[in-house]
């Protein structure tokens, strides 16, 4: 090797357009450095060109990293890296710097090409180059040998198509990453309505695009996406209709996803036309670039919020800084070495002075840039030693200096894992790092330009965390900026789109019975059959299902008279059963009475099929057992109160008629076929319609009831006039009967039962369709009640009063006096009848 100050002038601190160390295996690096002087002009590098102070610190930060892994005894011992640095100011000089890294070893052009596997060129790998357009053109070539390549700088995503660029990786992440960081910033704070800017790149174009496919199938809309126009200066009346459109669309955040170059006339636009207040993301590139920040009056935009690549480690800062020192005291020497004209031109001595100290302070704020690209240079040149140690074989602590063909060497690359200053570096299958991003914001609060590390951006999985305490906006309030088209709706109102941009409607409220899915705000969704919601409701809510439960005291305040009836019931079915051969017994029917009370006791247990959940059976019960029974009652009262009027009234007349009666079993005849008639109807409602339980969605939004079929309503309505008419019968034969003896005389009584029999039938008809369930089973339970009750009231209770507290009445004597009474008053009437002169007409 040359002795490091023949070497720093001849080289010019690694800036020249060609600087090299042989080495056992070389490197490529390719820099937007100047060209030497000795070199052939090539165009873009020429000696008019700007010094670029920040290629030099990336191939200053290569030959350190390089000259490291030399010194080591860990990292590939006995063996040497060397290194080959060539200029990339242009498309030209980036084409040509990557045929001479394909060159074979010896001198030999590419031209004569061994077989594939075989191909040996003069380096083993390629660092760089640092522009996604130059990457393109270098991976695509050296794809084709499969020549590792390892870019510092290129973040296209579509540098990740392995099929398209087998051999290239990178130390910096994809845009991919970036993109999402964006988009999960844009989400963060709420930011809706946005625009999109990007560089007339493959950079610009590719990001700008990838963020917006991602934006559209979000709930964030694009209101502009445009385009910087390239190599424009500030008076350039593109980039002023591109802020006037971006003043016109009225957003309050903008996403710049541009390189630097096209960025800083952009802002200066941006500045001239007073544009303030505003948002503005940046990509990695500019976000923290000197040109933009120096801008004059740049600090008026508003906020800048900014992607940088992971933090760097000062430690490797600080180690790079005092190598440079020592660099720099070479180059010094160097300088007064050719100012004594010890054999060095001019031009050498400008690169000299200048490339030595191009970059001082890497951790001080203003040059955190150019430490992120020195790092990631730094990482790929460890990346290639540490997939040449394993190809090598150097784990056993000597390495076996072979051949190393560029395909060898680039599987062994793909698998690195290792950590390098609390950064780890490995490649996924694409050839990315595993890397995420800083979020940074500028800070001007002090007397110069500053940025702070607001949040970060981590990758597997993919997550965003910004610290709110450490961000300060350029808002009166301290508040973040809102960002929207349209206000957010209230809770439960639906957007109705106005434009093409979902993210500007008007709101509507839902209806009732419908709801606000939060996935999707632009339609109102149907609750349920069992469900229901109110107006603007952003849930659902089960109905309550309801119908008369055992257990609820209504329940209970019911069923007590309903067993106390019934226990009357029997009661008296007893008292009658003691008292069978007295008189009263037998005025009321004898035997028949039992028959009587037993249909009344069966009427009332159908008010037990009204409490609980509605099933089959008690449906199917209800009706045929409320009303075949209570038909047996009225034809039992029909059928006594006729036969007592054949007893006083028809027998002198129409002797024949009782004895046919009684012979022909009269009594159970019409009892038998009155109940039979009843019992047709009610096989025939349930034949055609049977009574089923069934759920009533239509009595109210926020109920179910539980009740029988609807034809359990239609037989009951045959029912019902089917017992109307029997009470009718009934009212008729027992009026008939009013002058009779006293004791055999119940038309007043039974009169009064069957008026409030009748008045609670129409009550409960007249309910029907202001009660539903519920309610409607308390009301026939209460009609049924009272129906009961007024007729053990109105024909059992008065003899039953006889039967315990005036038995002096309950004896034939008394009766028999009852009768002649009732005879010699008919007598009485019948002279008085004989003696009166017959009136005229």
């Amino acid at each position: 090797m040359l002795p490091l100050p023949a070497l720093l002038c001849l080289c010019a601190a690694a800036a020249a357009a060609s600087s090299a160390s042989r080495g056992d295996y070389r490197l490529a690096g390719l820099f937007p450095v100047p060209r030497a002087a000795a070199r052939p002009p090539v165009h873009g590098c020429d000696a008019a060109a700007a010094f670029r102070s920040h290629g030099s610190c990336l191939a200053l930060a290569m030959r350190f990293a390089v000259e490291e892994i030399n010194n080591s005894s860990a990292l590939l011992p006995n063996v040497t890296l060397g290194y080959d640095i060539r200029a990339t100011c242009s498309e030209a000089a980036n084409l040509r710097a990557v045929l001479h890294a394909l060159a074979r070893k010896g001198g030999q052009e590419v031209g004569a090409l061994p077989p594939f596997r075989r191909y040996e060129p003069d380096v083993v790998a390629v660092i760089g180059p640092d522009s996604t357009r130059l990457a393109l053109t270098a991976a695509a070539v050296l794809g084709i040998f499969l020549v590792p390549q390892v870019s510092y700088k290129a973040s296209l995503e579509t540098l990740s198509l392995k099929r398209f660029y087998p051999s290239f990786l990178r130390t910096i992440p994809s845009d991919r990453q970036q993109v999402k960081a964006i988009f999960l910033l844009l989400q963060q704070f709420g930011w809706t309505w946005v625009a999109l800017l990007g560089s007339d790149n493959a950079y610009g174009r590719d990001g700008l695009d990838a963020l917006y496919k991602l934006l559209t199938a979000s709930n964030v809309c694009v209101a502009y996406r445009g385009i910087i126009p390239t190599n424009k200066d500030a008076n350039s009346p593109e980039l002023h209709n591109l802020v006037r459109i971006l003043r016109d669309v009225r957003v309050n955040v903008t996403v710049v996803f541009s390189n630097r170059k096209s960025a800083h006339p952009f802002f200066e636009v941006v500045v001239q036309r007073n544009i303030t207040g505003m948002v503005w993301v940046g990509s990695e590139d500019w976000s923290l670039a000197r040109t933009i920040w120096q801008v004059p009056g740049i600090q008026s935009i508003g906020s800048v919020i900014g992607m940088l690549v992971e933090k760097t480690d000062s430690t490797m800062l600080k180690r790079f800084e005092s190598w440079k020192a020592a660099e720099e005291s070479a180059a010094a020497e160097c300088a007064g070495s050719t100012e004594a004209g010890e054999g060095v031109g001019g031009s050498a001595q400008l690169d000299c002075t200048q490339s030595c100290t191009a970059c001082h302070l890497l951790t001080a704020v203003p040059n955190t840039y150019d430490a992120q690209a020195s790092f990631s240079v730094y990482s790929a040149v460890y990346a290639v030693a540490h997939g040449l140690h394993d190809l090598l074989g150097c784990a056993s602590g000597t390495c076996s200096k072979g051949t190393v063909y560029p395909w060898q060497l680039l599987q062994k690359i793909k698998q690195v894992n290792f950590t390098l200053y609390k950064s780890r570096i490995s490649f996924d299958a694409n050839g990315d790092i595993h890397k995420g991003y800083d979020i940074v914001m500028w800070n001007w609060s002090g007397p110069s330009w500053a940025f702070d590390v607001i949040g970060t951006f981590h990758v597997n999985p993919d997550r965003l965390s910004i610290d709110q305490g450490k961000i300060l906006w350029h808002t009166k309030d301290g508040q973040a900026p809102a960002s929207v088209c349209s206000e957010a709706c209230q809770p439960g109102e639906k957007r109705l789109q106005q434009t093409r941009h979902r993210c500007c409607f008007s709101c509507v409220a839902c209806p009732s019975g419908t709801f606000l899915n939060r996935s999707d705000l632009y339609g109102c969704q149907s609750c349920g059959v069992d469900e229901w919601a109110p107006a603007r409701s952003e849930a659902c809510f089960n109905r309550t299902v309801e119908f008369l439960s055992w257990s609820e005291p209504l329940s209970l305040a019911l069923l007590t008279p309903t067993v106390l009836l019934m226990l009357l019931m029997a009661g008296l079915a007893i008292l009658f059963a003691l008292n069978a051969s007295t008189p009263v017994v037998k005025s009321a029917g004898g035997k028949m009475c039992f028959l009587m009370l037993g249909s009344l006791a069966s009427t009332c247990s159908s008010i037990f099929c009204y409490f609980g959940e509605p099933t089959r059976h008690t449906c199917l019960l209800r009706l045929p057992l409320f009303a075949i029974s209570f038909t047996v009652f009225l034809s039992c009262v029909a059928t006594r109160s006729f036969q007592i009027i054949c007893i006083f009234k028809l027998n002198t007349r129409w002797p024949a008629l009782y004895e046919a009666w009684l012979r022909r079993r009269g009594p159970v005849l019409f009892v038998a076929t009155s109940t039979a008639a009843q019992a047709v109807l009610c096989l025939a409602s349930e034949a055609a319609s049977p009574s089923t339980p069934w759920r009533d969605y239509g009595v109210s939004a926020e109920r179910v009831v539980l009740e029988c079929g609807p034809s359990a309503a239609l037989g009951g309505a045959a029912a019902i006039a089917y017992t109307l008419l029997l009470s009718t019968c009934c009212f008729v034969l027992s009026y008939a009967g009013k002058d009779l003896p006293a004791s055999y005389n119940e038309a007043k009584c039974l009169t009064c039962c069957l008026l409030l029999h009748l008045a609670c039938t129409a009550a409960v008809l007249c309910t029907r369709d202001a009660f539903r369930g519920r309610e409607e089973a308390v009301a026939r339970v209460l009609g049924s009640l009272c129906t009961l009750s007024a007729l053990l009231g109105g024909y059992f209770l008065p003899k039953a009063f006889v039967i315990l507290l005036r038995p002096h009445l309950n004896t034939p004597e008394h009766f028999q006096m009852a009768i002649q009474r009732y005879t010699r008053r008919l007598a009485e009437a019948a002279e008085r009848g004989a003696t009166d002169p017959p009136r005229g007409r």
